[in-house]
């Protein structure tokens, strides 16, 4: 849809596809950096940073406290931005495949494949996980783990004390 404007200069379907999701990717990363400059969403991001430390700390077994957790990364290799980042380019090569069909057919199918197209992110994410320590793997996650540092910032203790009540009151009530 962004490229109809510019695909009666582009003899490749292939090439349209893949130029319209390199600008969503970058509309994507475009808006994450616009966000992160508003003083809320900032704080937002320190939330996010201070759960990323303490589900490091509780995976890596060390006691929840916010001392053990502070000195953990604000990256997680399982993190939901990640997973946009890989629907995002999972996305560009499924719907480079589809050709030119009419509008129509193109937006019916985009939303079509929406659940595969997440399926195979979501696996992706993982799998990476998994298998982490492969340096093929590893090399793979780092975008996703670069783009963290637009959507986490180093939290304040109180922002890690929140985050350890709120995993706390989930490891519980996963007990019970």
């Amino acid at each position: 849809l962004l490229m109809q404007p510019l695909d009666p200069y582009l003899n490749s379907p292939l090439l349209s596809n893949l130029i319209e999701g390199l600008i969503r990717l970058g509309i994507f990363i475009a808006y994450l950096k616009i966000i992160g400059l508003i003083p809320d969403i900032r704080r937002v991001f320190a939330y996010h940073g201070a759960e990323h430390k303490v589900i490091n700390a509780y995976e890596d077994g060390v006691p929840l406290e916010v001392e053990t957790s502070r000195g953990y990364s604000t990256a997680h290799i399982r993190c939901g931005t990640s997973f946009i980042l890989w629907v995002l380019i999972i996305s560009i090569f499924v719907f480079a495949l589809l050709g030119h069909p009419p509008l129509w057919l193109r937006v019916l199918s985009r939303i079509a494949l929406i659940p595969v197209i997440v399926s195979i992110g979501y696996e992706f994410i993982i799998f990476g996980a998994a298998h982490f320590k492969n340096a093929i793997v590893r090399v793979l996650l780092v975008p996703g783990l670069t783009l963290q540092t637009m959507t986490t910032r180093e939290p304040d203790d109180g922002q890690l004390e929140v985050a350890l009540y709120a995993l706390k009151g989930v490891l519980e009530d996963d007990r019970s």
